[in-house]
């Protein structure tokens, strides 16, 4: 088996072969779905987009690398849960026929031969890894001032809505490949809206689960308390059926022991409702923009003519949140990126990374691969940050703000069982040399992500042509719940969404 490559930036990564019985493993599934018409015929079809969409023409840098020969594997696999679906991964995520290189050069040779065990539950249950998705740089915890959907391996991603936008991140090239049709659905990470920002901006759906729902093992890591792999799909029908295949118990990732899951997060989806159903509005968290307001009232307009009960709340975060939450990005990526590198196979060249250190030396020895736009301060500050007993004091006032005394009293004192804002603003200019352009005034998501909480987004309409997204978020273990919510505005929605142009940005005619 052979396996295309990108050379951008012209880089070789050197590739395993293997053979497609070895994705073809006999075991039980959760369920048998429906054979999708002509499994093979989509994966060709999806192979052929990458060719001509992300080789060529508008080269939307989403996809680093792909199996030329999914589409014989994906009919090996139509009666299993996924009957042959295409997934990208998140090149984050250890798969055995890829490298996992965090879009870093630094572990261009990183083939370690495992599959995460979240791939190996999609495997089991009849998924098809197409390939590896591009990502911001070592999910955007390089830097505070880097540009979303960059690495070194796989250069700028770009939007399917206009080629000259950016895809946020750092789940970039998952979010813009499922936009332009490049697979089934992508697998995305987040540890603070790496996945619900790119589905977002890309107009698709993101799920980011309760911490501990899916395994962490063998993901290259940010944060141990924080750290979530999530679904990337068009539909929320979609995304749960992923969740379903890629979820469950995994002994060396400890919180994933105490989870409360659903054996299938599909059940009720296609009959869900919101009749009666409170939803607290964040008010506050709309932003200053008054056209994403329209689009989100009109948004609320369906979900009320669906019949929910709508509860305009007014809340304004505790500031302490944000820089405790930081406090433990710092001090678990130190710990837990050595802890990672310890693991993984040496390279041939002698030259593997063990510790952050290691590779805050990498980046300044190759500054003009990889450090030309933007630098490597959080590195820097992440490997200073050493004082457990701080960390341990940040630790328990993030998680305890964010979730007891945010999220958990919100529902408990309105008297909701779900928040809703939008998610983003629509996406801006990329711009390398500036770096990100974010509208800080819009969305709810921190909470979420810090205290561990389901948080997900569902395309609600366009500004000037560029998606926009609702994000729906309950308590935690309550994924199930939020995506029955999801099903169910996704039906009443009235807006008419746009289709990608694979052009740069021009004005609508009016």
């Amino acid at each position: 088996m052979t396996y295309r490559t990108l050379s951008r930036p012209a880089l070789a990564l050197m590739l395993a072969t293997s053979s497609v019985a070895a994705f073809a493993q006999t075991s039980e599934t959760i369920a048998i779905a429906e054979k999708p018409p002509a499994a093979m015929a989509d994966a060709a079809r999806q192979i052929e987009r990458i060719r001509n969409l992300d080789d060529a023409g508008p080269m939307l840098n989403a996809v680093i690398a792909y199996d030329p020969n999914a589409a014989a594997i994906a009919v090996t696999m139509t009666e299993r849960l996924l009957a042959g679906r295409t997934v990208l991964v998140k090149d984050n995520i250890e798969t055995r026929e890829f490298p996992t290189t965090a879009g870093s050069l630094a572990l261009k040779d990183n083939m370690t031969g495992r599959d995460a065990p979240m791939i190996a539950n999609l495997r089991r249950n009849g998924g098809v890894v197409l390939g590896k998705a591009n990502l911001s740089e070592w999910a955007n915890i390089r830097s505070d001032n880097s540009t979303s959907g960059w690495s070194a391996v796989g250069g700028l991603t770009r939007n399917p809505y206009a080629i000259d936008r950016n895809t946020c991140g750092s789940s970039s090239g998952s979010g813009a490949a499922i936009a332009a049709g490049f697979a089934w659905a992508a697998i995305g990470t987040e540890t603070n809206g790496s996945i619900t920002c790119p589905a977002s901006i890309n107009g698709i759906v993101g799920f980011k689960p309760s911490v501990g729902i899916v395994s962490r093992t063998h993901v290259v890591p940010i944060s141990s308390t924080q750290d979530t792999a999530g679904p990337m799909t068009k539909t929320v029908y979609d995304a749960a059926l992923l969740l379903t295949a890629i979820a469950g118990e995994d002994p060396a990732d400890p919180v994933t022991l105490t989870a409360k899951r659903v054996a299938d997060y599909t059940q009720d989806l296609e009959t869900a409702s919101l009749k009666g159903v409170r939803i607290g509005v964040m008010r506050d968290q709309v932003g200053n923009r008054d056209d994403l307001t329209a689009v989100f009232n009109a948004a609320l307009a369906d979900m009320e003519r669906a019949g929910a009960v709508l509860v305009d709340i007014s809340f304004k975060p505790n500031s302490q949140m944000y820089g405790d939450s930081f406090t433990v990005l710092m001090f678990e990526l130190r710990e837990e990126m050595g802890k990672y590198l310890a693991s993984i196979p040496a390279f041939k060249d002698g030259k593997t990374p063990r510790s952050l250190a290691d590779l805050i030396e990498f980046n300044t020895a190759h500054a003009d691969a990889e450090m030309r736009w933007f630098g490597q301060e959080l590195f820097e500050q992440a490997e200073a940050t050493t004082d457990r007993e701080a960390y341990e004091t940040a630790r328990e006032n993030a998680v305890r703000i964010a979730g007891e005394e945010t999220l958990d009293k919100l529902l408990a004192d309105n008297n909701v069982q779900f928040l809703v804002a939008p998610t983003r603003g629509p996406a801006w200019v990329s711009d390398l040399v500036n770096g990100d352009n974010f509208n800080g005034s819009v969305g709810f998501g921190s909470p979420s992500a810090i205290a561990g909480y389901p948080h997900l987004t569902v395309p609600m309409g366009a500004i000037e042509g560029l998606p926009v997204g609702i994000s729906i978020m309950g308590a935690k273990w309550d994924d199930h719940a939020v995506l029955k919510a999801g099903a169910a505005y996704e039906k009443a929605r009235t807006a008419v969404l746009p289709a990608p142009t694979f052009e740069r940005w021009q004005p609508a005619e009016r």
